[in-house]
């Protein structure tokens, strides 16, 4: 229930940033291309294209991951492939950049990455409890046998078996999986 509006979120945040960080770096290559001086060396004009570059690349690169997750929440389908990477890796960079804001910008900088961060890592995990939910435990059960496991043996009813099983000194019994042969 809570997996769509979470998308949409972090979607709306993702796109948010990516106008934001764009913004950020055009400006600062702005800043550095008006200004006559150079940094240990370097160049003016090399330093303010490479702030524009990073403007247009970090600025596509938050672009796409919110791009991955609008359509999580459009298709309301987990992300695979390359977009469940890009979401791994843009939670990646906000645990770094809230690692480095916190010392650097404060602690609402820090705060507003750990959402964020929260938000992308709450997208996996709840499409991820969806899918190992209904694969996995189907097949647990004995594949819909009728209450027979996996070797088509009927399950024990409670109470039989020796006093031990009765007292619950001993856990119940899980499926049994039958040894992979070693020899051809």
């Amino acid at each position: 229930m809570v997996r769509r509006p979470v998308a949409w979120v972090v979607a709306v945040v993702l796109f948010a940033e990516a106008v934001g960080i764009a913004a950020l770096n055009w400006f600062m290559g702005v800043v550095v291309d008006r200004q006559d001086m150079s940094l240990a060396g370097l160049d003016p004009d090399r330093m303010s294209m490479s702030a524009k570059a990073g403007a247009v690349v970090f600025g596509l690169y938050f672009a796409l991951c919110g791009l991955v997750a609008l359509l999580v929440a459009v298709r309301n389908r987990p992300p695979a492939g390359l977009g469940r990477v890009l979401l791994i890796s843009v939670a990646v960079v906000h645990a770094l950049l809230g690692a480095v804001s916190w010392g650097l910008i404060g602690w609402r900088a820090f705060l507003f990455m750990v959402v964020v961060l929260a938000l992308v890592v709450l997208l996996l995990m709840t499409y991820d409890r969806v899918d190992g939910a209904g694969g996995a435990g189907a097949e647990a059960d004995g594949g819909g046998e009728g209450g027979a496991g996996p070797a088509g043996d009927p399950e024990p009813e409670p109470g039989a078996g020796s006093g031990a099983e009765a007292k619950g000194d001993t856990p119940p019994a899980g499926p049994f999986t039958p040894p992979a042969p070693t020899t051809p």
